[in-house]
Parts: structure tokens; C-alpha cells; sequence
């Protein structure tokens, strides 16, 4: 009887070694980036939605490059410090990646990339633990958008639904979700069946780099901590 792969053991000197490796193969991939284009962003985002992002994405490869993944690695790409960044300025930008952040190089005009993020939006269905954006109401009465078959999943989410000849019925109003509040698994369910979007995918510039000048998009940064490092 063949030996099963699921069984075969993994030694951690290997995938170690392939980490590094990775890491390795961003950082060089980075300053490479560096040296190619005119001009560095760094973007934060909300409800990132990984299809869409790579639409984007590929809608620019041409003429930029985009990097998402560990901070701490494209930190060190750019360089920390005065001592060790890569060009001048380029430490100014790398204390600015934290949290839910991404690199942007481009040779694109500074007036385009700030059309670009400012009028990108995606509109998706909102997913379980998202803080609810607007209350949805459900009145008494017949679902008529649902067909009967689906009388016992609608039940399953909470809903309290019954067959009337054939149609699904809301026994009494039933609110699907309230504003404020962080989205149940039911809910967004509900929401999705309803076709009702409350997530909006959206980019945001956080600041430019350039050899010439360096500047900060996003209000309520401290930007004499970058500005004195």
C-alpha cells in the first residue's frame, strides 16, 4: 500500500530556509522597484477584497508596481533609519507602514495616482464580524423574492418564516442587522440573499515620495516623528 503524502514529515530547517528565501526574494524584488520607478506611495485599505486588488493591479502593471505583505520586510527594503535607507528620504516613508498598509511605485504623473485611489471603490457584500454600516428591516408579511425551497435555511438564520400556500411568510417583523453593531454569520447570510452591499473596498494614500520632495496625504499623522527621524 503506497504511503500517503499527508503523512510525510516536514522538516523545519526547510521551510525556515524557504522563508528566508522569500523574504529575501521581496527585499531584492523592492530595491530593485526602487531604482526603476520615479515615485514611492504608501496606501492604507479597508475591506480589502484580494480579486479586486488584483484587477487593479494588473490594470497598472505596466507602469507601476505594487507590494503587500510583512511591514517589517518592506521596512527593511527601504531602510530604517537615515544610516541605512536606500535613497535619500526612503526612511521617512518606511515608518509610515504599519498596519494594513501596501507600497505603491509608479512612473505615473502624481496628479494620476491621486485620481486613481481617490475615485477607487468597490462596492462588496459585508462579512461576518464587520461593524454593520446600516439597519436593515424586514416587515411582516410575504417573502415573495424567495422561493419555498428555502423556507428551512431562512429558518435556520433566525427568521421566523412559514409556508403560506406555497409562499414564504415573515410571521412578524425581524430586523437582519442594526447599525453599529459587528455582523453576525446569520446576518450577513441574510444580506447576501437580500443582495444588500455594506463593505465599500477603498485605498487610501498615506504619503509620496519623490528625490526631489516628500510628501503626507493623510490627516492626523505626526509627521514631525518622520519629519525629525
Amino acid at each position: 500500500m503506497p504511503k500517503s503524502k499527508r503523512n510525510r514529515p516536514v522538516t523545519l530547517s526547510k521551510t525556515k530556509k524557504k522563508g528566508r528565501e522569500h523574504k529575501e526574494y521581496i527585499l531584492k524584488s523592492i530595491r530593485d522597484a526602487v531604482e526603476k520607478y520615479n515615485s514611492i506611495y504608501v496606501f492604507s485599505f479597508e475591506n480589502m477584497r484580494n480579486l479586486k486588488f488584483k484587477e487593479f493591479r494588473e490594470q497598472h502593471k505596466s507602469t507601476s508596481r505594487f507590494f503587500l505583505g510583512s511591514n517589517k520586510v518592506m521596512q527593511v527594503s527601504l531602510g530604517r533609519s537615515a544610516a541605512d535607507e536606500v535613497r535619500p528620504g526612503l526612511h521617512k516613508v518606511s515608518k509610515l507602514l504599519h498596519g494594513d498598509a501596501g507600497l505603491f511605485l509608479t512612473n505615473l504623473p502624481r496628479e494620476e495616482v491621486e485620481r486613481l485611489f481617490n475615485e477607487y471603490e468597490e462596492y462588496d457584500f459585508a462579512r461576518t464580524g464587520t461593524t454593520v454600516t446600516e439597519t436593515v428591516e424586514l416587515k411582516e408579511g410575504p417573502l415573495e423574492q424567495f422561493t419555498h425551497e428555502m423556507e428551512p435555511f431562512l429558518r435556520k438564520q433566525g427568521m421566523p418564516v412559514r409556508l403560506n400556500k406555497g409562499v414564504i411568510e415573515l410571521v412578524a417583523d425581524f430586523v437582519v442587522s442594526e447599525e453599529g453593531k459587528p455582523l453576525s454569520p446569520e446576518s450577513s447570510r441574510i444580506l447576501r440573499l437580500l443582495g444588500i452591499k455594506m463593505a465599500t473596498f477603498k485605498l487610501h494614500l498615506i504619503c509620496r515620495w519623490s528625490p526631489e520632495d516628500f510628501e503626507l496625504y493623510r490627516e492626523g499623522l505626526d509627521g514631525s516623528d518622520v519629519e525629525s527621524a
